[in-house]
């Protein structure tokens, strides 16, 4: 009898599915990926809940995504929610309707909140799986909608590691308001993601670093735009690897674009379109900061994150 286990991440402005078979030596296989855009976070920043209308759309995912693990066979879940519910006043209510959603196939299983240090540790474990040792130490960036993980270690496992308090959502609603956004408020924004990663770094020693991994769906989609992709793939986006000016300069497209631009290109996901913006700079000052800092030259894109974290420490 086969066993399956599924993983649920959800994030400020996605939640993610994996189902994957375990083999006898706890080796998973996909069996299926699923993304979508619900933006829990939306207005958390400025109004410390979470608004009722995106409870409601994450309520409508998860509903289907527990429909397709029980017709897959799902015997263990874990559902793991990050900034948007670390930040929010009313986050019982989000736990309550993720309860009842995940007990009509595991009973008991509820949504947990985890620290940021635990986020980027099981971060950590599904980017770096598939890499050489040799290239490590690895400096892996989850660079989600609310934070911002940055992780430090090796094969034998995570140094060093910091929950930054921005991402895509939180900096697009604090500074880009602009379509496309206005010359000073990019520098707003590049201001104040300097600040926010520079609390990383000075607790995680970056410098030892000798390749950078990025994760999550701003790093992704930098992947896919550079590419110039059609459409979205990822087999093709899965362990890209980009030189420091390639980042900058999808960066530099990405942010000068107005919404319609950036909804025209292939790879883009609608619900990114308003935010790969906010993304963009924030991936574009961790270019920068992490050449000063380590001489590091190139990014490496990787499919596999959180979500695969989460679904190893349940097999």
């Amino acid at each position: 009898m086969s066993d399956r286990v599924a993983a649920v991440d959800c994030g400020t402005n996605s939640i993610r599915l994996l189902i994957a078979e375990v083999g006898a030596d706890k080796h998973l296989t996909d069996v299926h990926r699923e993304m979508r855009i619900v933006r829990l976070g939306q207005g958390v920043d400025a109004t410390g809940e979470l608004h009722p209308e995106a409870i409601e759309r994450t309520r409508a995912a998860l509903h289907d995504y527990v429909d397709r693990m029980a017709d897959a066979g799902v015997t263990r879940v874990r559902m793991v929610a990050t900034s948007a519910t670390r930040d929010a006043r009313n986050r019982d209510d989000f736990f309550a309707m993720a309860a009842a959603e995940l007990g009509r196939v595991a009973p008991g299983a509820q949504a947990e909140v985890i620290t940021g240090d635990e986020e980027a540790r099981l971060s950590f474990a599904g980017a770096v799986d598939e890499l050489s040792s040799a290239e490590g130490p690895f400096v892996v960036v989850d660079l989600g909608g609310g934070s911002t993980e940055v992780v430090l270690g090796d094969s034998t496992g995570v140094e060093s590691a910091y929950s930054a308090d921005i991402g895509c959502v939180r900096i697009t609603e604090r500074c880009l308001h602009g379509n496309p956004p206005t010359r000073e408020e990019v520098a707003s924004a590049r201001f104040f993601a300097s600040q926010r990663l520079a609390q990383a770094f000075g607790v995680v020693p970056v410098e030892r670093a000798r390749t950078w991994v990025g994760v999550a769906g701003t790093m992704t989609t930098l992947a896919a735009v550079a590419l110039d992709l059609p459409e979205y793939d990822s087999e093709k986006v899965h362990l890209t690897r980009m030189s420091l000016e390639q980042v900058r300069a999808v960066c530099n497209r990405l942010i000068a674009m107005n919404h319609d631009e950036r909804a025209a290109l292939g790879p883009m996901h609608p619900g990114r379109v308003d935010v790969i913006g906010g993304g963009a700079v924030i991936a574009e000052v961790l270019a920068d900061e992490l050449a000063r800092r380590a001489g590091i030259t190139e990014l490496i894109v990787s499919e596999h994150d959180i979500l695969d974290g989460i679904a190893a420490s349940v097999a």
